[in-house]
């Protein structure tokens, strides 16, 4: 029995090549009527995709594929006697191969660009990938052809199919905002910007009314995100201030406006024109102290009605309330050039139980409780990164360097004095001891770092000699 291939297309490169290699290799190729028009032209005759459902194309041709005969036909369980017995009872054929592409919704933002059958056959097609072959792109169409002989590995589908999901996903994050809520701009005044999602963005957040017109921007909503989470990762009551992506200054205490003080004490400059995140209410004598210095956002699980009306003074300040019990996503992920990246979310709360000693005395619990701090903060920060943190707060912090050496000196520069006696996080390992070094010579007390590093005994002998408590991780945590 022949193989059957379906192909409907809207980007026509290699078409003409791929359809020919699949009918010269004894697969029945059915198609949609535009893609078999194209073939016509070049003298390929092809099943018309109406003789396989039964029923001519309807609504201006939006409806061609959408019918039983084409569906069960990829999704069926080849292993599955009784899956295949139904198709045989229904005359319908196995489809194993899909070869299909999207409208260019992107350069024609309008509703008929909006693909429904193609992102169907794509989806259906990537699920059942243990049988069925989807080719999402013409770029894969000569790999494929190359293939035929032997066909494609188990393991090769799966990758295909991956493929295909991610770009459904792309296409539908393109219609998804174009349909989204503005944003005042993106990062740039001139760049556009939307917010795609259930809801605001950033763990189920709400605005809170306070009669102001003001938008969010997308740099606000980056910032709050990254705000909230630098706050979450922490389980007393913390504050985080956020400016660019990073932290001008994180910090714990025994109440929230204990945690905003300290917070602000990292970085009281640089603070102006943040946005803050606090992982508990925030009441009225905490707004009073927030509502002295001008802040874009502040974000919190919850807001008194006194701490709103004083906040509601702030004219440009906006405040989302989130749900503390909304888990943060578990993927996050960028837009390239050739794709999306995506990753599992980084996770800080590893065990200092775990942690190896390699270097000047063990710490005491208080003084662990500090190095763990530092610890859990240094996620928050843009790679290279260096934390000095003492007394539950951030007093120094280098991020966003090329070079580690550069990042301890930017975080010592701002700790000044504060560095003494205090605890340094490093989110990579030192590829050499300067970096460790200029911490001891601060007066850091002890380091927190992943270790890896070829010179790892270097780093180590160094802090041995000067004296400073040193531990491994075997984790490090770059942001990037």
């Amino acid at each position: 029995m022949k193989r059957r291939a379906l192909v409907s297309v809207t980007n026509r490169d290699g078409l003409v090549e791929l359809v020919t290699a699949l009918i010269q290799s004894n697969y029945e190729v059915v198609a949609t009527s535009g893609t078999a028009r194209t073939l016509q032209v070049s003298g390929i005759q092809v099943t018309s995709i109406s003789e396989v459902t039964g029923v001519a194309e309807l609504a201006g041709g939006r409806v061609k594929s959408l019918h039983p005969n084409i569906f069960a036909g990829i999704l069926c369980d080849r292993d599955s006697q009784e899956e295949m017995a139904e198709l045989e009872h229904s005359h319908i054929s196995p489809i194993d191969i899909v070869v299909v592409n999207l409208y260019d919704f992107a350069s024609n933002p309008t509703i008929e660009a909006i693909d429904i059958g193609g992102t169907a056959l794509m989806r259906a097609a990537a699920k059942n990938h243990r049988f069925v072959t989807v080719l999402a792109h013409p770029n894969l169409y000569q790999e494929f052809i190359d293939s035929l002989p032997l066909g494609l590995s188990d393991h090769r589908r799966q990758e295909l199919a991956g493929i295909a999901f991610a770009t459904t996903m792309q296409y539908e994050m393109e219609i998804a905002r174009h349909f989204a809520p503005s944003l005042r701009y993106g990062e740039n005044p001139h760049q556009g910007g939307a917010i795609v999602g259930t809801c605001v963005g950033i763990a189920g957040a709400k605005r809170i009314d306070t009669n102001k017109s003001k938008l969010l921007s997308y740099n606000n909503l980056l910032d709050a995100d990254a705000a909230w989470r630098a706050a979450s990762d922490h389980k007393q009551s913390t504050c985080a201030i956020i400016k660019h992506g990073n932290p001008c200054g994180i910090a714990s205490g025994e109440s929230s406006l204990v945690a905003f003080k300290k917070a602000l004490e990292s970085d009281p400059v640089s603070s102006f024109g943040g946005v803050v995140a606090i992982n508990a209410e925030v009441d009225e004598n905490l707004a009073k102290n927030l509502s002295e210095i001008f802040l874009e956002v502040i974000v919190a699980p919850e807001f008194t009605p006194r701490a709103i009306e004083v906040l509601a003074t702030r004219r440009e300040l906006r405040l989302l309330q989130v749900d503390a019990k909304k888990h943060i996503p578990t993927v996050t992920g960028h837009f390239i050039s050739g794709g999306l990246l995506l990753q599992e979310i980084d996770d800080v709360h590893s065990d200092p139980l775990d942690w190896e000693l390699v270097a000047g005395d063990e710490l005491n619990l208080e003084m662990m409780e500090e190095l763990r701090f530092a610890w859990r903060s240094i996620r928050s920060v843009k790679s290279n990164a260096i934390v000095i943190a003492k007394n539950q707060a951030t007093v120094g912090i280098g991020m966003g360097q090329v070079s580690r050496v550069d990042a301890a000196r930017l975080a010592v520069s701002h700790a000044g004095d504060r560095a003494q006696g205090a605890f340094a996080a490093s989110d990579g390992f030192f590829p050499f001891p300067d970096g460790a070094v200029e911490l001891a010579r601060a007066g850091v007390r002890a380091i927190v770092q992943p270790g890896g590093s070829k010179r790892d005994n270097e780093v180590i002998e160094s802090m041995a000699s000067m004296g400073v408590t040193m531990y491994l991780t075997g984790r490090r945590h770059f942001s990037h």
